[in-house]
């Protein structure tokens, strides 16, 4: 069997087969202050006073709009909060951070585990080998009161990462350049990531991939942990975790081969996450506008490749570089490392824990004709704003604020 196979196995007692529908049990059941009050909405009118299958797996995470600065955000996070208090629900306000990562931070999310949550990229947990789904207000209202959804049981394509890049490279660049190749490839289907370059990567790069498979046109994208990445989730979590690993004899609807031994810095052009092309490319790029952050590249290893970076030089006269973390305690170890004050000297504008302009919320949004080059995973017309948005890696991101234009490796 294969990862999500197993996962779903463990989660359901229909027999697990490509293409059949079956019931899912859930063991983390979240909404955001994004759609959050639309699911208590459903409750209310849809369910009688027992709302709540289970108010210990059930959280509300607040990273959109946070703190709120519209009255709308401001309502709809308040009417989530009243829910909260009056059925005994975890709420990780305004002050925490994007939610799949604070969870994941906290040990609620590990691997083996399902969760869904009102957000289109919580398939990101597959970077600590668990199941997520992001799923509409009215399906996360069902299983805040029962438990559990009906999924069909996807097919997995096997990729296999060849090589090792002997160039510079970043985890974001591993990730736009497969977004490039499996685009077309994986729609609808489940997705583990082999290799030795997949090896390599740090619990934050594996985030960073597993965070642009929404992108890839995939449901989910496994990484399976390594023992670094397994010790961490056994000390977040103060548990044992035993982590799913795929048979040897695994059937896999197919297997695709990425040669990354040439993979150097790229960047998507905007309007298009699967328009890659190298840097070197586009150098003449002039910008506006850098914004670091998101669920792709707000860890502390982004903020401590733009700050090496950036150390001791001055950000490019005329651009605006826009810093968010992606939780409190990335915030935290920004500040005790001296990483936050490296990027302030530098010229950086940086804002509290959340999504940022990412969720067309807070610091990153674009004027029309604003280039900007954004750490994000998503640089659709009207996303970040009406600009013309260049994703890359926070390395790429932060040369472009230094000199003014994309890139200068």
């Amino acid at each position: 069997m294969t990862i999500i196979e197993k996962i779903f196995k463990n989660h359901s007692k229909d027999k697990i087969e490509v293409g059949k529908t079956i019931w899912l049990d859930i063991d983390v059941r979240t909404a955001r202050d994004f759609g959050g009050a639309q699911v208590v909405k459903n409750l209310l009118e849809n369910y009688d006073e027992n709302y709540i299958e289970d108010a210990k797996k059930t959280f509300f995470t607040f990273d959109c709009n946070a703190p709120a600065n519209t009255i709308g955000y401001a309502n709809n996070q308040q009417v989530c909060r009243k829910f909260a208090r009056r059925h005994g629900i975890r709420l990780y306000d305004v002050d925490a951070g994007i939610g799949s990562h604070v969870l994941m931070e906290e040990g609620i999310i590990h691997a083996g585990l399902t969760a869904v949550g009102t957000d289109s990229h919580y398939n990101i947990v597959g970077a600590v080998g668990a199941f997520g789904q992001g799923m509409g207000d009215v399906d996360i209202a069902f299983i805040f009161k029962t438990g559990k959804t009906w999924f069909d049981v996807p097919p997995t394509i096997k990729v296999n990462f060849i090589g090792i890049p002997e160039e510079k490279w970043t985890a974001k660049d591993l990730a736009l350049f497969t977004v490039k190749n499996l685009k077309g490839h994986v729609l609808g289907k489940a997705i583990e990531f082999y290799g030795d370059v997949i090896d390599s990567l740090s619990l934050d790069g594996r985030i960073t991939l597993a965070s642009m498979v929404t992108e890839m046109g995939g449901i989910i994208g496994f990484i399976p942990p390594s023992k670094e990445v397994i010790n961490w989730m056994e000390i977040v979590s103060n548990k044992k975790i035993k982590p799913i690993y795929a048979d040897k004899d695994a059937n896999y609807e197919k297997e695709m081969d990425i040669d990354v031994a040439s993979l150097e810095p790229m960047v998507a052009l905007p309007g298009n996450p699967a328009n890659v092309k190298p840097v070197r490319e586009l150098q003449d790029t002039k910008v506006d506008s850098v914004f670091i952050g998101s669920c792709t590249n707000g860890r502390f290893e982004d903020m401590k490749m733009a700050a090496d970076i950036l150390k001791g030089k001055k950000v490019h006269d005329g651009v605006m570089l826009k810093i968010v973390p992606s939780t409190r305690k990335v915030w935290e170890k920004m500040l005790k490392s001296g990483i936050a004050e490296q990027l302030f000297e530098a010229g950086a504008i940086i804002s509290n824990a959340g999504c940022g302009g990412c969720a067309a919320g807070q610091i990153g949004m674009t004027g029309e004709e604003e280039v900007q080059v954004s750490t994000a995973n998503r640089n659709f017309k009207g996303k970040q704003g009406l600009g013309n948005t260049y994703l890359a890696s926070p390395a790429t991101a932060a040369m472009s604020a230094l000199n003014g234009y994309i890139g200068g490796w």
